[in-house]
């Protein structure tokens, strides 16, 4: 009630322990505190926060139109709610290689799990638009090292993400990863891969764990868990599902809504106003308020 019961510091050693294992973690990426907390009930390993997502929230394209105190505010959000441990995408860090580092601190003190930084030049772009740009491999070495001296809990997990793939093909991009694992990334995120060979060109190069982004409509293959599980993938994020269905839904809803002069016909697909209290805990929070306003002194106290 009011807010999950574990630390970021437990969350962080969680996340590294379920890395560890071998096996492959699911992440979806949630659109708000209570879907952060559905995906905590449904049982997946962690919850992932778009910076996509975040921007279509405000209205806004996902340009770098953000910044990192907006994020950081949004992941308070999602930590003082759910127990999981839940990733950030911090884009580029917001700027030098000195706001990367202070985008690290504000990501920790958020409760955050980890991060990851890309390789775009800032303001970034979409990862599966055409016509990104990344900076010289130098450049993003120097943002990476920033951002490990920067970190105060060695269990906080600080990701590259490389969009080299689409810029300058496969070899460079498997060559700036490996760069980037040298300069402290404790994994690595490879976007915009465009073949289960692809993906194996990565697991064969590097030896920290792999993120694979099955964004819909982009330019990777949506690779079932079991092919990224066969192929040594650690995490198969789903980054924007939630988005997308919901303002699927809610398009669909309002075009019957207009139509028909009444919501009668959508409430088979609505979640029950009883769904809704159970998953907020009501019944928690009104005997929590019950306990406070009947309390009586007994005698003599």
């Amino acid at each position: 009630m009011l807010h999950t019961r574990t630390t970021a510091a437990e969350r962080r050693r969680d996340l590294r322990a379920k890395l560890a294992s071998g096996r492959l973690l699911r992440v979806p990426g949630a659109i708000n505190p209570l879907s952060a907390k559905l995906i905590e009930e449904t049982g997946f390993d962690a919850c992932y926060l778009s910076g996509a997502v975040l921007a279509a929230d405000l209205g806004l394209p996902d340009i770098g139109l953000t910044t990192s105190t907006e994020i950081a505010a949004r992941a308070q959000q999602f930590t003082r709610v759910t127990g999981l441990p839940a990733l950030i995408d911090a884009d580029t860090g917001f700027g030098e290689p000195m706001n990367a580092a202070r985008t690290v601190q504000l990501m920790e003190d958020a409760g955050l799990a980890g991060l990851h930084l890309e390789d775009q030049v800032n303001p970034k772009r979409c990862g599966h638009l055409d016509g990104k740009a990344v900076v010289p491999r130098e450049e993003m070495v120097r943002r990476l090292r920033a951002a490990a001296d920067a970190r105060r809990d060695p269990d906080f997990l600080l990701m590259a993400r490389t969009d080299a793939r689409s810029v300058e093909g496969l070899d460079a991009a498997v060559d700036r990863a490996r760069a980037y694992v040298d300069a402290g990334a404790d994994a690595l995120f490879p976007e915009a891969l465009r073949d289960e060979a692809e993906f194996a060109a990565f697991r064969a190069a590097v030896d920290v764990p792999l993120l694979a982004n099955m964004t819909e409509f982009g330019k990777s293959p949506l690779l079932g868990a079991a092919t990224l599980e066969r192929l040594g993938y650690n995490i198969a994020l789903y980054p924007v599902t939630l988005l997308r269905l919901a303002m699927g839904a809610v398009e669909d809803g309002l075009r019957t809504l207009a139509a028909d002069g009444t919501q009668e016909a959508l409430l088979p697909r609505m979640q029950t106003r009883s769904r809704l209290y159970e998953l907020l805990g009501y019944e928690q929070y009104a005997a929590f308020d019950s306990a406070v306003f009947d309390f009586t002194l007994p005698p003599g106290d």
